[in-house]
């Protein structure tokens, strides 16, 4: 289902880091209704009510990014698909600064291009597929040698709206899981399906 894809799409924050993101408290600092997505419930509001809540988002996610931990196995699965030839990329519902902080907090810098790093300002915010589509253009790839890594609904959504392999990683719950084409605790539990 996975071996041999040589096009590799991950998502950031809880899945090649170690998940911190407390986004009920989020949503309590920003004052939005428990269970509503923060992106597109921030989208609805007027510019002028939106733009201080994304300024106060975006502190609070730098700050998490200066605190990030590599998830077990990202450093081995990133060096074995390198190894491979593999295309890697990010597609994160954070801004590309914050993704590049995060990268640079936890040691994993080194293993994606710039240009391969899409946030909500470069690429429409999984589970729109958009993002994926835009990488595999880039690279000149097709859904059917690519795969999703994510650890909840929206990156399972995204890789299969896209038509690419879906794995999630350390999912909190059954749920995050449904529709994965593959789902492991940690990420290099997927070094033999390479």
């Amino acid at each position: 289902m996975i071996r041999g894809r040589l096009h590799w799409i991950f998502d950031l924050d809880g899945t090649l880091t170690v998940a911190q993101h407390d986004f009920d408290a989020i949503r309590r600092q920003l004052g939005i209704a428990a269970g509503r997505p923060i992106l597109e419930t921030l989208e609805e509001l007027p510019a002028g009510r939106a733009a201080p809540l994304y300024a106060h988002l975006d502190r609070i996610e730098r700050d998490l990014a200066g605190r990030a931990r590599a998830a077990p196995g990202a450093a081995e699965l990133l060096s074995a698909l390198r190894a491979r030839g593999a295309r890697m990329g990010i597609l994160t519902r954070n801004r590309r600064p914050t993704a590049r902080r995060t990268l640079d907090a936890c040691g994993l810098s080194g293993w994606f291009a710039d240009e391969d790093i899409l946030g909500r300002e470069e690429a429409p915010p999984k589970p729109d597929p958009g993002g994926i589509e835009r990488l595999l253009a880039r690279w000149r790839g097709t859904a059917a040698d690519a795969v999703m890594v994510g650890d909840n609904r929206m990156d399972i959504a995204a890789g299969r709206a896209a038509g690419a392999a879906a794995v999630c990683v350390g999912a909190r719950n059954g749920g995050d899981a449904a529709g994965a084409d593959l789902w492991v605790q940690r990420l290099d539990q997927l070094l033999p399906e390479l």
